[in-house]
């Protein structure tokens, strides 16, 4: 009985995610997905998203870009507020394997702030910055929860569509306090991401391009995995 109950629980918690991500832009066609998805392989399971490029463009299309540089590989989620945000770091200084030249002249752009009227809900990308608008670098943080505050003061491009079971799991971590922030004490790792097209066209990049890109990424895996080892993990 307690099996079924729980199982029961968890569809119950799943459907509920599912329509309250979907409900808050199914009428608005600013939110009408782009065709690019990129799964995120953490530590503690997959996470699929997908952008709204019609509602923060310059936001949606310069997260994607770092996406597909690989520039998020080995970064972290450093900060775990349940109920509130998962936020990633920034890509500079957050990584466990050193930027190459073009991630690092990618990851530390700054982009114009935009600013969306979309509620920030469960499952929401939103961009991180600082008190200037147009501060945006890297880091973004996904919505654990309802959070009306932050509606119209960030840029929302995106959202979770696979992996909340992970998000819950992230906000039963323990956690440590620091000023405004609850970080996880554990590292959860990023371990790797890929970009993929759901109209079934990739990157427009040649195959010699495309096996140079394959061996960077496969050289960038090994050093950060021999890291990952050599430090039990952590």
């Amino acid at each position: 009985m307690e099996g079924k109950s729980n199982g029961a629980g968890a569809l119950r918690f799943l459907i509920l995610f599912l329509f309250l991500t979907s409900s808050v832009t199914a009428e608005d066609p600013r939110t009408e997905l782009g065709d690019e998805r990129v799964v995120l392989q953490t530590s503690m399971g997959d996470i699929e998203v997908a952008f709204f490029p019609k509602l923060a463009p310059i936001t949606a299309a310069h997260i994607l870009k770092l996406f597909k540089l690989g520039c998020y590989n080995s970064n972290h989620f450093f900060r775990v507020d349940k109920g509130f945000v998962a936020q990633i770091a920034d890509v500079v200084g957050g990584r466990q394997v050193q930027l190459d030249a073009r991630q690092l002249e990618e990851g530390d752009k700054a982009i114009p702030g935009e600013t969306t009227d979309v509620p920030h809900v469960r499952g929401i990308l939103s961009m991180a910055r600082h008190d200037d608008p147009n501060s945006g670098k890297s880091s973004f943080s996904i919505l654990l929860g309802n959070a009306p505050h932050l509606d119209g003061n960030y840029a929302i491009f995106g959202r979770v569509i696979r992996g909340d079971e992970v998000l819950a799991r992230m906000e039963l971590v323990e956690t440590t306090t620091e000023g405004i922030f609850v970080m996880p004490k554990e590292r959860i790792t990023i371990l790797s991401t890929y970009v993929y097209s759901v109209n079934g066209e990739g990157d427009e990049v040649s195959s010699e391009g495309r096996l140079r890109k394959l061996e960077d990424l496969a050289s960038e895996t090994v050093s950060f995995l021999e890291r990952f080892v050599s430090r039990g993990g952590s």
